[in-house]
Parts: C-alpha cells; structure tokens; sequence
C-alpha cells in the first residue's frame, strides 16, 4: 500500500505532463498563426498546382518579406499598446525623401540614403511626441499622419519633378554599392532569393530576441499591458513609446530602400492601405489590439500568410481582388481564433 501511495503521485504527473505541455505551446501567441498557416499552404498546394514549385515559394517568401519587414516594428509598437496608420506611406515618403533629396539637393545618391533615415526616424519620432504630448489615442495621432504624409508625398514630388514619380536614378555614383546591400538577388540551388527575405528573417530573430532576452523587451510587455503599473515600477514609459515609433520609421524606411534600389523609382501614390496589411499580420500572429500580448514570430506567420494568400490567387487563377477578401476573412478568422486559443489555454 505503502508503494502504492508513493507511485501515485509520479503517476499522475507522467498524466499531466502531456497536457501541461500542450498547454505551453498553446499559450504561445503565434500558435494560431502557426496552424493557420499550415491550413492556408495545404489549400493553395491542392487548389493551385503552380503553387508547388520552388520558383513559386520564392516569390512568396519575398511577397511576406515586404509585408514582414515594416511588420516586425508594427508588432513591437502593438506589444507596447499603439499602432501606426502611417506605415504605409511612410515607406513611400521615405523613399521619395531619397531619390529627390539624391537627385535635386546633394547630388550624391549615400546622402539621400542617410537623409531618408533621418527623416523616417524624425517621423517616428514626431508620432510618439505628439501621443505623449496630446494624450491621443495613437489610431488619432497616426491617422493625422497618414493623410499628410499621403498629400506631402504626391504635392511635392509634383512640384519638385513635374511629375507624379521620381525620376531614374541608375545612372547616379554609388548606386550599384547600394542596390547590393539593399536589393540584392542571389542564386540558392536553382532558384533566386532576394536578400529582403533573408533581412526579414533576421528582423524576426533580432526581435524575438529583443522581447524575451532583454529589460526593454520585459518594459515593451509592462507599457503595453498596463502603463500606470509600469511607469510606476520606474520603466521609461515616454522613451519605450517614441522608441517603438521610432522602431517602425526604420522598418519603413529599410523596406522603402528596398524598393527604391530594386525598382529605381518611386510612385508618389503608392503604399496606401498597406499600413494595413502591416497591422494585420501583426494581429494574425497573435498581437492583441489592447496591447501586452504579441510575438516578433507570429508577425513572420502573418506575414507568410498574406504572402502565400496574394501569389496563391494568382497562381489559382483567380481574380487578384478577391485577395481583399480573403485578407478581411483571415483577419476576422485569426482574430477569433487566437482569442478562443488563448482563452481556452489560459482556462484554469
């Protein structure tokens, strides 16, 4: 009897162990994500046969790369309790500020870069003062933002070019150097990688990093989960907030490089609605609207989805604006699902 009293309790924990671990990885935000991507790829694969080849899953890994980039910052500054409408046409901005700044003012195409830097922060930097400043919710804020930027963007590339896109700027000393670091193709096997998938990758790593190794990833939690609470317990409330808008202007203006040394010009137009896109991503890798819950991964999964999403339409034949469609219904979807998961995993 006496064994038996002994042997019981080491039973019951064998018993458990399985379901505190399931519990674990359920706990985890990208954990929705993460299924959702699985269902999404198997969908395309047997609804798109094209869909299968290697030259297809590389143009869906650079598709999320240049969702995922400005997304890895999107997702920090949601973990922090804000967002950014402006993302969208920061990017644009900022790749206007480097080619016409290059072009018109400097002359010299790393001047531009440096320039363009400095300006994507500044307005990073302008969005978090004036949240702290005013005390405006960030949707107010950045929604101010987005509609000024959008009519800077077209108005002075009007006036500065006549035109409403930037002009070629191949032809201009150094840019080859940075079309290598920023645009760069290389072979892999017998198909071609952009290096935007593999800065994306290490964006994500850097991050994942940053929020579960380090104090300010443990401040990132605390002043999105309750404010008042952190700033109370000494974390730098006012810095961690302008810092994670500064985090996105540079997220912006990266992919904004990107584009400018891979296409060579810029749209003064383009880049609205894709701040949502970015904010989407976020939140079907499991960051939650209030702020306090996120992960840099489930932001990858999120992107990965909406990558898989746009080239399987295309892929599948089907009309491209049903990507629309499918990008409000996964939203909803995984917005649902993570919730019910991590309710049912917190359950107890």
């Amino acid at each position: 009897m006496k064994t038996l009293d002994q042997s019981t309790p080491q039973l019951r924990r064998q018993q458990l162990q399985p379901q505190s671990l399931w519990k674990t990885i359920l706990k985890r935000p990208e954990a929705g994500a993460l299924g959702g991507a699985i269902l999404v790829f198997a969908f395309f694969c047997l609804m798109a046969p094209p869909f299968r080849q290697p030259a297809a899953f590389t143009t869906v890994l650079y598709q999320a790369s240049t969702i995922g980039i400005p997304a890895v910052a999107v997702a920090l500054l949601m973990i922090g309790g804000e967002f950014d409408l402006s993302a969208g046409v920061a990017v644009i901005a900022s790749s206007l500020a480097a080619s016409m700044f290059a072009t018109e003012v400097a002359g010299n195409i790393w001047v531009g870069v440096a320039f363009s830097l400095l300006f994507s922060l500044g307005i990073g930097a302008l969005n978090g003062w004036l949240l702290i400043r005013t005390k405006l919710h960030s949707f107010l804020v950045t929604l101010g933002t987005f509609l000024m930027l959008q009519g800077l963007n077209i108005a002075i590339t009007k006036l500065i070019t006549g035109n409403v896109a930037t002009g070629d700027i191949s032809d201009m000393a150094g840019f080859g150097t940075l079309q290598a670091i920023f645009a760069y193709n290389f072979q892999f096997g017998h198909v071609q990688l952009s290096i935007a998938i593999l800065y994306w990758l290490v964006f994500v790593a850097l991050a994942t990093w940053v929020l579960l190794r380090t104090k300010v990833g443990n401040w990132i939690f605390a002043v999105g989960g309750n404010g008042d609470s952190a700033r109370a317990v000494g974390v730098p409330v006012v810095q961690v907030k302008i810092g994670l808008f500064m985090l996105v202007g540079f997220g912006c203006w990266f992919l904004a490089m990107h584009q400018l040394f891979a296409y060579n010009t810029v749209q003064s137009g383009a880049g609205i609605g894709n701040e949502l896109l970015y904010i989407a991503a976020s939140v079907v890798g499991g960051c939650l609207l209030t702020g306090g819950y996120g992960s840099a991964v489930g932001s990858a999964l999120g992107a990965f989805i909406f990558g898989m999403t746009t080239e399987g339409v295309i892929y599948a034949d089907w009309d491209p604006d049903w990507f629309q469609f499918f990008v409000g219904a996964m939203l909803l979807l995984a917005t649902v699902v993570n919730t019910w998961i991590r309710a049912r995993a917190m359950k107890g």
